[in-house]
């Protein structure tokens, strides 16, 4: 058994009286095969080249036409051009193709029009099926070893969608991200359609949709200035801002984690990527709030599950305060009982009021080390809870702390990152502002916000001496 192979470009005359004679062959006699391979005219040099070079054909003109025996295997059997073609056809048919010019060119311009559509329609059939593209920053930590499994199981993002994740990291952390990448598959996660390392920066972002900032300092005061490290993580984000510019999606969400300079890390990637849509640029304080909700959950002994919307203000990674004015439990174990909607205060329920404004004040300090030493899984809780809210949605009326672009809400400055209370709908996300705050929490968040601000300036006060008014306009 032989098939006839016809490749030529789309809006070739000669093509399309070939094809045309092949069609009415392969109708009229049932021992002849045809696979026709239509290619757009700006590609077809270089098909042919490469298919030549291939089979060691000479052959230089549109068509090109041979037979492959499919029952032998081997490389085909060049018949040649639409010449050849028809010579063949008559010698072994005795069948004579009679088209006239006009009815070649006519049909040459269909052709190159019906695959015009479609190619059309093979690119919008692809992009349904397009793996959603995830990259990592400074994979190698151990927050991206627990995050993995948690964005390739289906539930952060839903179980049709495909996900490919680009681990970025430097040179020295190579064997590190390549034993990760080694597991993951190990793991054969359905949704995942790749996972691949990556070390050139020049690279990194690409056709990005999603990207999870995990970069770090080694934060020691003993060794250098605050203002030291600050300057870190600002030429880390003066790398990165323009990469993402450059390679990423237009709609890439951005998110900002770690031990350190959270808040900051997302407020230099808005101010060096001006592009980046802001509200498509967050920084995760989910992490505090689980803390938060764990330590009242112990001290009240019941499920931390039950205790909901404690708001986490100011700088994730520095100074915050922990809000429980809206607080809530469900299912605790009191004299007064209800349906599992039903809700009790958590300042209601906790009588001793010494150990509210003594001991979770000291507990900043027990939860900052907690969040800071965990060994990754609860930041990358954190991050994947967050995503799953961004795409499908936050608890209804439930309160969640997410870092964000102030635009001036409860009188916070603008232009910083900071953590406040929002809720998640349709992939977008909005700032609960009909939350009434007292006027003690209030001088805390003016606190809370001088603190961020100066993060801000000693970070740009480098690119300030560089470029004085550029610099003042970003920073206004």
């Amino acid at each position: 058994a032989a098939v006839a192979m016809f490749t030529g470009k789309a809006n070739c005359p000669y093509y399309a009286k070939a094809e045309l004679l092949a069609d009415y062959l392969q109708t009229n006699l049932p021992s002849f095969r045809v696979h026709k391979i239509t290619q757009h005219p700006d590609k077809w040099e270089q098909w042919l080249h490469d298919i030549c070079e291939t089979n060691g054909w000479e052959h230089r003109q549109c068509p090109i036409i041979w037979r492959e025996l499919l029952d032998r295997g081997g490389k085909g059997q060049l018949l040649g051009g639409l010449n050849d073609f028809l010579e063949y056809v008559q010698q072994y048919y005795g069948i004579t193709s009679m088209m006239l010019s006009e009815e070649m060119l006519a049909i040459a311009e269909e052709n190159l029009q019906t695959h015009a559509e479609i190619e059309k329609e093979d690119e919008e059939i692809k992009s349904l099926i397009k793996p959603m593209q995830i990259w990592i920053t400074s994979a190698s930590v151990p927050i991206c070893y627990h995050l993995i499994p948690l964005l390739a199981n289906g539930e952060v993002f839903g179980i049709t969608t495909e996900i490919s994740i680009h681990l970025l990291d430097t040179d020295q952390f190579k064997e590190i991200l390549h034993g990760i990448v080694m597991e993951t598959e190990d793991m054969a996660f359905p949704l995942l359609r790749s996972i691949s390392e990556h070390t050139n920066i020049d690279q990194a972002f690409i056709d990005a949709d999603i990207i999870i900032v995990l970069d770090d300092v080694l934060l020691n005061l003993e060794v250098q200035s605050r203002e030291n490290y600050i300057r870190e993580v600002s030429e880390i984000c003066q790398v990165y801002a323009p990469l993402i510019e450059k390679n990423a999606k237009s709609e890439v969400k951005v998110i900002s984690s770690g031990k350190t300079f959270a808040n900051l890390k997302a407020t230099l990637l808005r101010t060096y990527g001006p592009s980046i849509r802001p509200e498509n640029i967050i920084a995760i304080s989910t992490s505090w709030e689980s803390a938060a909700k764990a330590m009242l959950a112990r001290k009240l002994n019941m499920s931390t599950a039950g205790v909901k919307d404690v708001i986490v203000w100011g700088n994730i990674s520095g100074s915050n305060y922990i809000d429980l004015s809206h607080a809530k439990l469900y299912g605790y174990d009191c004299a007064i009982w209800g349906p599992p909607r039903f809700q009790r205060p958590v300042l209601n329920m906790i009588y001793d009021s010494e150990w509210i404004h003594s001991e979770l004040q000291s507990a900043q300090s027990t939860l900052s080390s907690r969040v800071s030493r965990c060994a990754g899984m609860l930041p990358a809780h954190a991050v994947a809870t967050v995503l799953q809210y961004w795409y499908h949605g936050s608890p209804s009326e439930e309160i969640i702390s997410v870092g964000i672009l102030s635009e001036g809400q409860f009188c916070i400055p603008e232009e910083i990152i900071f953590s406040m209370p929002v809720r998640f709908q349709n992939g977008n996300w909005e700032v609960m502002t009909e939350l009434e705050i007292n006027e003690t929490t209030q001088e805390v968040l003016g606190r809370l916000s001088h603190e961020l601000v100066q993060e801000k300036l000693v970070a740009l006060k480098e690119i300030n001496e560089m470029h004085p008014y550029e610099a003042e306009e970003n920073s206004t």
